[in-house]
C-alpha cells in the first residue's frame, strides 16, 4: 500500500480546522427569534414626544428593608466611583462615600491605608454589616486590579472583616 505524502495530511487537518471554525462562528451568529416578524420600515416616523435616545438605566438606590444582595449594586457603584478618583487608596474615602449613599457608618469596618512601616497597602478592605447575618465587602488596591465587591455571611462575632481594622472615628 503506497504511503500518502505528509502534505495531504496537513491539508486535511487544515481543511478540518477551517470547517470547524466556520461552523462554530455560524453558531455564534444571532438568529432572529421570530422569522415571520418583519423589520420596521425605514420610513416609520417616531411618535410625538418620543426621544431618539434610549433611556438611561436608573442609578442603584439603597434598599433599607432589602437584603445585602439587594444593596450590592449600590455598594459596587459607590466603590467604583471612589476607585476612579485620586483617593482610591484611602479607606476614609470609601467610608464617607458609603455614608453619603445612605449606608450606616456604625455598621462599617475598614482596614488601614498603610502598612506598619508606612508603605501603601497592597489591598484595602471595607465592609458594611447588613442585618443580623450578612455583610457587604469591598476590596481595592494594586493586588486586586479592579475593585471587588461581594456579599458574605457575618463572622461569629457579628464582624465582617478578619483581623485588625482601624477605628472609624471621624
Amino acid at each position: 500500500m503506497p504511503r500518502r505524502p505528509a502534505v495531504s495530511a496537513a491539508r486535511a487537518i487544515a481543511f478540518s480546522v477551517a470547517a470547524f471554525l466556520a461552523i462554530a462562528l455560524a453558531a455564534c451568529t444571532p438568529q432572529p427569534t421570530d422569522p415571520t416578524a418583519s423589520a420596521p420600515s425605514a420610513t416609520t416616523a417616531p411618535s410625538p414626544g418620543a426621544t431618539a435616545e434610549p433611556a438611561e438605566p436608573a442609578a442603584p438606590q439603597l434598599v433599607p428593608d432589602g437584603t445585602a444582595a439587594d444593596n450590592l449594586a449600590l455598594f459596587t457603584a459607590v466603590t467604583a466611583e471612589v476607585w476612579a478618583t485620586e483617593q482610591a487608596d484611602q479607606g476614609r474615602a470609601y467610608i464617607d462615600a458609603l455614608v453619603a449613599a445612605g449606608f450606616d457608618k456604625a455598621a462599617m469596618q475598614v482596614t488601614a491605608d498603610e502598612t506598619t512601616v508606612g508603605n501603601p497597602v497592597e489591598s484595602l478592605q471595607f465592609s458594611v454589616r447588613w442585618g443580623e447575618t450578612e455583610c457587604l465587602i469591598g476590596q481595592v488596591g494594586p493586588s486586586t486590579g479592579q475593585p471587588v465587591t461581594t456579599v458574605t455571611d457575618q463572622l461569629a462575632e457579628g464582624r465582617c472583616l478578619i483581623g485588625t481594622t482601624r477605628p472609624i472615628d471621624w
